[in-house]
């Protein structure tokens, strides 16, 4: 994969098509591979005319894996996604991102809105603002020297998916400490460019996709049906809906 450098650390990505550019911004643990490639979305978006411009966050993926929690946070997460368009000298993007992902995207579009055509938060309803309380426990099970013993629904997944994905554990467990940082409801207020808030019916990691649609100006919910977090990911409900939005929302800027 091809690399750049970003506050000093290097970070792989992938582009693959032709077109208007998509920034897919893969979720906690996952990696562009495992999130985009492997679930289609790569061949989807590039098959209805766009470029695919897939980043491994930092922690995850081929790119850099530092120990510090104070490198994930949200906001530097989100400076790691503007800095590949400036790499690439892309003026703006579509964000598709999902679950950690879609949180790097709204920080993304809040401190960099002429960035952002438009973007999509997958796996991230209301507790973008509300938090989540289990980081804790997730950190614990990464940590543990085994499976054994790991009783927490959530620490058992999300410790099988990353020994699954090969991850450094303990970049891992860096980044759960300070990539959840919740986003004021006064910020998201101000994420002007349009937003695709999509989230699984069966989620119960995400919150409410309404609730966080109505946040945002120009917010649109969509719920996946008989979906969960992990399994909404490739949905082809899921992709038809963004490809609508994304063409839609494209078809409104080359008009004005």
């Amino acid at each position: 994969m091809p690399s750049f450098t970003s506050e000093q650390l290097t970070l792989s990505y992938e582009v693959v098509g032709h077109g208007r550019p998509v920034l897919c911004i893969h979720g906690f643990a996952s990696s562009g591979k495992v999130n985009w490639i492997d679930t289609g979305w790569v061949q989807h978006l590039t098959d209805a005319g766009y470029q695919a411009v897939v980043l491994d966050n930092r922690g995850h993926g081929q790119s850099d894996k530092p120990h510090d929690p104070e490198l994930y946070t949200p906001q530097a997460m989100a400076r790691d996604a503007v800095n590949l368009l400036d790499h690439l000298e892309h003026d703006s993007a579509v964000l598709l991102g999902y679950s950690m992902g879609a949180r790097i995207a709204a920080f993304a579009a809040f401190a960099d809105p002429e960035r952002v055509s438009c973007a999509i938060f997958g796996g991230m309803g209301m507790n973008l603002v509300n938090g989540l309380s289990d980081g804790g426990d997730i950190i614990a099970g990464l940590l543990a020297p085994s499976l054994d013993g790991l009783t927490n629904p959530t620490a058992r997944q999300f410790r099988i998916f990353a020994d699954h994905t090969k991850s450094d554990r303990q970049a891992l467990a860096a980044c759960m400490e300070t990539s959840r940082s919740p986003m004021a409801r006064a910020d998201v207020r101000r994420i002007d460019r349009p937003v695709l808030v999509a989230v699984g019916a069966d989620d119960e990691m995400a919150g409410p996709p309404d609730a966080l649609a109505t946040l945002l100006p120009k917010g649109e919910a969509l719920v996946i049906p008989r979906r969960d977090h992990m399994r909404a990911t490739g949905d082809p409900k899921f992709k038809a809906a963004a490809l609508e939005f994304i063409g839609r929302h494209l078809r409104d800027d080359a008009d004005l």
